[in-house]
């Protein structure tokens, strides 16, 4: 595939699912650190995108 939100959310998800199974014990533990780090990580690209759209590193071409 060609789109990099795919790739994005799909490399979070892994990271995020390696932090829960890694750091939690318990079964209702995994899934919360799961979705708390999956949300920081995707919800952090998307405003560090969004920075990076309002400063162009050249902004005359």
């Amino acid at each position: 595939m060609k789109s990099h939100v795919f790739n994005m959310v799909l490399f979070a998800a892994c990271i995020s699912l390696f932090f829960a199974v890694l750091y939690q014990d318990t079964k209702r533990d995994r899934i919360r650190h799961f979705f708390k780090w999956f949300m920081i990580l995707v919800g952090s690209a998307f405003v560090l995108g969004w920075i990076m759209y309002a400063f162009p590193r050249h902004p005359y071409f």
